[in-house]
């Protein structure tokens, strides 16, 4: 087993709540970007789960890049792309089409200017009609927030300033001004949301 080989707890309690609402959501073939793959426990799962889509994970940390190729290494799935390196707030991303876009616990764990370059990369390379998939924490208008997400953002904010959670509000019309319509919003386990976006 590879020492580059990292996991984190959490991914072994949503992967499989956030697969069964990528069931809905994903086409049937076709190459699922995966934006801030992290450890790539998740691009591991989701690769097993759909096997007729080609899964490209990707990271701006070169640490995760690593951990995420450790994993591919160990088990060898055919549709499981080599991790690239890449940064969402970059103008020039190293792939030049998806059929969907994923990004899972990015949002509120890197600046705003991530969630910023995340929309213009995803209105680039996605076609009309394809899914941006994203899961977190947010805050919502009207919605009392919980106590363990409002102890998450402090300790976010903590870290770094520019983190913590967004107001899903600001999240969906930051998509709009890049050309997606929000599809769904469906609750998730630890009180994080699946927020779904289709390409107009």
């Amino acid at each position: 087993m590879s020492e580059d080989r990292r996991s984190v707890p959490h991914v072994a309690r949503n992967a499989a709540p956030i697969a069964e609402v990528l069931r809905t959501v994903l086409p049937e073939r076709g190459l699922v970007l995966e934006v801030a793959s992290g450890t790539g426990e998740h691009a591991l799962h989701f690769a097993r789960e759909f096997p007729n889509l080609l899964w490209q994970p990707s990271d701006p940390e070169p640490a995760a890049v690593r951990s995420t190729e450790a994993w591919r290494a160990d088990v060898g799935l055919s549709n499981l792309l080599p991790a690239l390196s890449l940064d969402a707030r970059a103008h020039d991303w190293p792939v030049e089409a998806a059929d969907a876009l994923v990004c899972i616990n990015m949002v509120h764990i890197s600046p705003w200017a991530a969630t910023v370059g995340l929309l213009r990369g995803a209105e680039r390379l996605l076609a009309p009609g394809a899914p941006l998939y994203l899961y977190g924490a947010y805050r919502q208008a009207g919605v009392a927030t919980a106590p363990s997400n409002e102890a998450f953002d402090e300790s976010l904010r903590a870290r770094n300033p520019d983190w913590g959670l967004r107001e899903l509000e600001a999240v969906v019309a930051a998509a709009e001004a890049h050309g997606f319509a929000l599809e769904a919003v469906v609750p998730m386990p630890a009180n994080n949301l699946s927020v779904v976006l289709r390409k107009g």
